[in-house]
């Protein structure tokens, strides 16, 4: 038989341990998965882990993983300081898409005007965007006592609508006859956010989240707000006495989240992606929640998780396009690191005895 017994502290080497024990759960469950799908699973695996970095071709995918990895750890920076409060803001996906729509509708304003001033107003429009997709669950939950889970996750699926409406009605290019979708933004100089050192896949986008990692680092060791966000999120009953405004908190932290997530969708929209279209959404959103996890809501942590995940995207797309597997097992295989990590997890607070209870 065998029981959990809660550990009297967190255990800290299971902490550190379970991110590296869940990746390699995740190779292995993988394997057996791509088996299952009648493939070589260790030339999978070469083909998302290795090939990338180190194959033939890994001078052009090179500058694709920083492309991947800016926005999932500009996300999932936002979402850890919210996670690490008990503040749970699941639909970082929507407040990603209207960043973007406001973004590219606040620039497409202007055109075709060249003027440098236009990039920087669509940067503040996508941020503000976000914060105000951001800001509906966190005054529900302050006014009204709802769940920011549920009413964040619901929103996403409005955000979804608004992108396609934007796509095929008032965002649409008048020139592209028949085709939804807005004018291509990356081409149109006043708004493209392009490769700022050739062969990188370093863009603004990529600046921004080293800017936002740097910035919660020193927010979480240096400043009252860091101070009050770690004591919410491990005592929150002590915060209450300590004098922290809960609901102050609720709001900086789901502001925040919504502002980088918005950034995402804005850098996205004027760089790789291009444009609005239907098909936009990504799920960087999503995605984000398993790099902040897989980071231990670290800033530094988050680096390395978003790189790591940025090598499944490249890679993954690497394997569809010559092994032949299809997309859904790639996001199947991403979704399993999440499954293993927090499965492991369980491990940090609890130790498994075997043999029988006894009886108190």
């Amino acid at each position: 038989m065998i029981r959990l017994e809660r550990r009297p502290t967190p255990s800290r080497g299971w902490g550190a341990a379970s991110p590296v024990l869940a990746v390699a759960l995740t190779m292995v469950a993988g394997a057996l998965m791509f088996s299952a799908l009648g493939k070589n699973p260790a030339e999978a695996l070469r083909t998302i882990f290795w090939d990338p970095v180190f194959g033939e071709f890994a001078w052009y995918f090179r500058g694709q993983l920083l492309v991947k990895a800016g926005p999932l750890i500009l996300i999932a920076v936002g979402l850890s300081m919210g996670f690490r409060a008990g503040v749970w803001n699941i639909g970082a996906e929507g407040q990603y898409i209207v960043g973007a729509i406001c973004g590219a509708a606040a620039g497409l304003a202007f055109y075709p005007s060249e003027s440098w001033l236009i990039f920087p107003f669509m940067v503040i429009c996508g941020a503000l965007g976000g914060i105000a997709w951001a800001m509906i669950p966190a005054l529900l939950k302050v006014k009204f006592g709802t769940n920011e889970i549920l009413v964040s996750l619901m929103l996403v699926y409005v955000a979804e609508n608004l992108l396609a409406s934007a796509a095929v009605n008032w965002l649409r290019n008048p020139d592209a006859v028949g085709f939804p979708g807005s004018r291509n933004l990356s081409r149109w100089e006043a708004s493209a956010n392009p490769e700022l050192i050739t062969g990188t896949g370093m863009h603004w986008g990529v600046v921004a989240a080293l800017i936002a990692v740097i910035f919660a680092y020193v927010m979480l060791a240096r400043h009252l707000m860091g101070f009050q966000i770690r004591l919410a999120g491990a005592a929150p009953r002590a915060a209450r006495f300590g004098g922290v405004n809960t609901a102050r908190l609720v709001v900086f932290c789901l502001g925040l989240s919504g502002m980088l997530a918005g950034l995402a969708g804005l850098f996205e929209v004027t760089g790789p992606a291009g444009q609005i279209s239907i098909d936009f959404a990504s799920g960087y959103g999503f995605t984000a929640i398993i790099v902040a996890f897989l980071g231990r809501l670290n800033p530094l942590g988050i680096v390395a998780a978003g790189l790591l995940m940025a090598l499944t995207y490249v890679g993954g797309e690497s394997a569809s396009a010559n092994l032949g597997l299809p997309s859904a097992a790639i996001s199947a295989f991403q979704g399993m690191l999440l499954f293993f990590l927090l499965a492991v997890d369980v491990l940090t607070n609890f130790r498994m005895r075997f043999g029988r209870g006894v009886a108190v």
